[in-house]
């Protein structure tokens, strides 16, 4: 193959030009300008040593301006978090290298060999007192695969300083997990509170009324997502921080947008949080109460994470691998980005960059009350003038029952509501207390079943659309003409 492109049909000395080389320069470290390199990123050859500190200073200069309270962009004065720090552990290269990163940086004794710096380095004095790493299991939900707490607690285990939260995806149903979250049970609904339903009954209950394998994988998500929130709020902890990788950011944002996500973008690079109900703020002074979810690695390439993990000698447990990810959206969206990476060096990072300059057009409206992201105003009315359906193929009322889907957002309306090869019964969205046999209705988690008994927030109560009811009815060919005549041509 030739190392020149251009147009056959043009003259040759000017269509073709130069194919980019893998590497600028030459094979010396372009920051020591001393050692040969050993790496190559985007184009440019690091050192081990010089990799190590550049892989550093990115994941410091993404977490370290928004440590304070009140935020004022780069640091320039001392670190002063206002509560504790919650790691998200998946067992993925990417979490490790970000736990990995946060116990050199900010769990380093004083006077150890691996701390260097002046007296002004964050190390000199611990930056948070408290920091837990939390774990999600899903294996419940899939018995083809293995429960891994126990292995993800030896590799917490590695790290001194650290406390280990497990969780499991069906807390989210779990009334019990809420009162330990938020001390009451009261703004639950009673059905919900009565007797003793089983969680993990109620979240197959929920999964299986979902219509599709990517609903599945995004409500799982959602789970995973408010299942920490919660408890980083529970346990006074003021930032969670994600050990997401600009490959996996630059997946999420295009995975996420081509399922109706667009007006969350901001929210998908960082996000401040606090829960609409739970008062009690446990041991705040000047705090708030907000969780600020943050992703320190979202400019450190999947390549760079998986040579930190081998000169460093971590120990990767390993994402869990969800069997029904092969038929998804969202491993569509992984294959095309892992292709660019691959192929064009720098494209992966201009989609973070373009996308994070995005913003929704509009005010939003009320929180949506399964993944409490903010929706734009009147997304159910919104969707049914710009989709495109058959008359026949619409939901009936007595199917989608409007107080559940006046309070959801577009993708999670989406999510609940998409056509599918499942019967209509599958997608009946009544809200009814969990139950282990088979059931229509849609069991919601605890945040949402709350949600719907107290009502909206005191603050989301004032949205125009908070009351607003959209109805779908069919127009007869009179009333339609009638509409639209002023816009009709004469036939001549």
């Amino acid at each position: 193959m030739s190392d020149l492109c251009g147009n056959p049909a043009a003259e040759a000395g000017e269509a073709l030009i130069p194919r980019k080389r893998k590497f600028d320069r030459s094979k010396i470290c372009v920051k020591c300008k001393t050692n040969p390199g050993n790496l190559v990123i985007r184009h440019s050859v690091y050192c081990r040593d010089c990799f190590t500190s550049l892989i550093t200073a990115k994941f410091r200069q993404a977490l370290e301006p928004h440590i304070n309270h009140a935020s004022t962009g780069p640091r320039r004065g001392a670190l002063n978090p206002s509560g504790g720090l919650l790691v998200a552990f998946s067992g993925g290269s990417g979490s490790s290298v970000l736990l990995d990163l946060v116990h050199r940086t900010y769990c380093t004794n004083v006077g150890s060999d691996e701390l260097k710096g002046g007296r002004e380095h964050p190390r000199k004095d611990r930056v948070w007192k408290r920091i837990h790493v939390c774990y999600v299991e899903t294996s419940d939900v899939f018995p083809e695969t293995s429960d891994r707490t126990a292995r993800m607690r030896e590799a917490v285990a590695r790290y001194e300083g650290c406390e280990f939260i497990p969780l499991r995806v069906q807390d989210a149903f779990d009334r019990s997990w809420w009162e330990r979250v938020s001390g009451d049970l009261s703004v639950l609904p009673v059905d919900l509170c009565r007797g003793e339903p089983v969680p993990i009954d109620a979240l197959k209950a929920h999964l299986r009324a979902l219509p599709t394998a990517t609903a599945v994988l995004y409500t799982l998500s959602t789970l995973t997502r408010l299942l920490l929130l919660y408890t980083a709020y529970s346990i006074g902890a003021s930032h969670l921080v994600l050990g997401t990788s600009l490959t996996s950011l630059s997946i999420s944002l295009i995975s996420s947008i081509s399922q109706g996500g667009g007006f969350v973008v901001p929210q998908a690079i960082q996000e401040e949080w606090i829960p609409p109900f739970i008062k009690r703020i446990p041991g705040a002074t000047s705090w708030s109460g907000e969780v600020r979810l943050i992703r320190p690695l979202r400019d450190v390439g999947m390549k760079e994470c998986t040579a930190w993990v081998w000169w460093h000698q971590l120990w990767v447990v390993g994402k869990q691998r969800i069997p029904i990810s092969e038929k998804t959206i969202g491993k569509i969206t992984n294959d095309f980005i892992i292709g660019l990476e691959r192929d064009y060096l720098s494209t992966v990072s201009t989609v973070v960059k373009t996308v994070g300059k995005l913003a929704p057009k509009g005010k939003p409206g009320l929180r949506c009350v399964l993944c409490e992201l903010p929706t734009q105003q009147s997304a159910q009315g919104w969707k049914a003038r710009t989709s495109i359906h058959a008359f026949e193929d619409a939901a009936s009322p007595e199917d989608v029952p409007t107080p559940l889907l006046a309070f959801l957002c577009y993708p999670c309306h989406t999510t609940l509501t998409s056509k599918s090869s499942r019967s209509s019964k599958s997608r009946n969205l009544k809200s009814s207390s969990p139950t282990s046999e088979p059931s229509s209705t849609l069991n919601l988690p605890t945040w949402g079943a709350a949600r719907l008994a107290c009502g909206i927030g005191d603050e989301e109560s004032t949205s125009s659309s908070a009351n607003e009811i959209w109805v779908t009815k069919k127009l007869d060919t009179d009333l339609m003409k009638s509409l639209v005549g002023e816009f009709m041509l004469d036939e001549r």
